[in-house]
């Protein structure tokens, strides 16, 4: 297994831990959960510039890749939503999208396709990080302090990046059903 690989795998494990260290009560949990999140984050980005730049792209990548970063961010958006920090309406239509474009792929394989990530797919995802890792991060310093400015920068959070988040993932997944109807079509 090349290293773009073993970091995608990577990503995995450090998914299953994000989420443990997110619901196990100890002292500073949002903390180490949002620097676990970040590591996860990075290894997609360096997954993908590593692929490219040694050559090292394979058909596992390609398939494990996007769904590496699906078991991510579902796992985090359920999370925050578990804790009523994120609101689930957002949730659904997130993980609707990414159940429905895992079909597509599913369909494709199926076919003898393999579907790499798409361009708006990938901003799509960086978005979602960041909107995560905002949530986090106002999770970590609630852990550290009670500012005055916390009722504000929620309010920035659900009011400005949750509607850009799921806005940019319908349209990611528009985008990629209608690139790839052909696959669709011949059923």
């Amino acid at each position: 297994m090349n290293l773009p690989n073993k970091l995608t795998v990577s990503r995995l494990w450090l998914t299953a831990l994000f989420v443990l260290c997110f619901v196990l009560p100890f002292p500073g949990r949002h903390t180490v959960a949002l620097f676990v999140f970040l590591a996860a984050s990075l290894t997609d980005y360096f997954d993908g510039v590593i692929a490219r730049k040694r050559g090292l792209l394979t058909d596992f990548g390609k398939l494990m890749d996007p769904l590496a970063d699906k078991i991510l961010t579902a796992s985090a958006f359920i999370s925050l939503c578990a804790t009523g920090d994120f609101p689930a309406w957002a949730v659904i239509v997130i993980i609707s999208r990414e159940f429905l474009i895992t079909g597509l792929r599913s369909l494709a394989a199926s076919k003898g396709v393999v579907m790499p990530a798409e361009r708006f797919g990938k901003h799509k995802t960086v978005w979602q990080m960041i909107t995560i890792l905002y949530f986090l991060l106002l999770l970590s310093l609630e852990e550290w302090s009670s500012a005055a400015w916390g009722d504000l920068a929620w309010r920035v959070g659900r009011f400005a990046l949750i509607p850009v988040t799921v806005i940019l993932t319908v349209y990611s997944g528009l985008i990629y059903l209608w690139k790839n109807r052909s696959l669709i079509e011949t059923d």
